[in-house]
């Protein structure tokens, strides 16, 4: 989604890499919307016998907008700044949403689908949905397998 790009290129331009979220409450149900931004550390991995490395500068952006336990809108992706915007790309990845209960307890994966082209702006979104609990939803960005970056959202009333 381009708007999403902009602002997380820009937030990114700016040194700004941490999180930042927003919610308000009006009347008796919670509105709310929040964006949040967790830096990829360096990493490394094998792709067909060629190491690939991936520099400091890559973030997972991690967007949600809804109404108490309804989520309307859900997207996830990672954008790259400077160096890293150069030369990251990122092969065999996938993005999963997963949702915990106010106890941790995880009671619902979308898992996305591995995706075997490299890029090197990752975007998933998901369709709206009803949560059966309040806790928390979060964005999990993984490549080769191995889980690179989380960034979660807490949903209360």
């Amino acid at each position: 989604m381009p708007t999403l790009r902009n602002a997380v290129r820009l937030l990114s331009t700016a040194g700004c890499a941490a999180a930042f979220a927003a919610a308000m409450t009006l009347g008796g149900g919670a509105h709310a919307s929040a964006t949040g931004t967790s830096p990829l550390a360096t990493f490394s991995y094998d792709l067909h016998g060629v190491g690939v490395t991936v520099p400091t500068g890559c973030f997972l952006t991690h967007s949600i907008k809804g109404t108490g336990k309804r989520i309307s809108r859900q997207l996830a992706g990672v954008d790259c700044v400077g160096l890293a915007a150069t030369f990251s790309s990122f092969c065999n990845w996938r993005i999963d949403f997963t949702y915990a209960d106010t106890a941790n307890r995880i009671y619902r994966t979308s898992r996305g689908a591995t995706h075997t082209e490299c890029k090197g702006d990752p975007l998933r979104r998901v369709a709206g949905q009803r949560l059966p609990a309040y806790g928390k939803a979060c964005a999990r960005f993984y490549v080769n397998g191995q889980r690179r970056a989380a960034q979660c959202h807490f949903i209360t009333a």
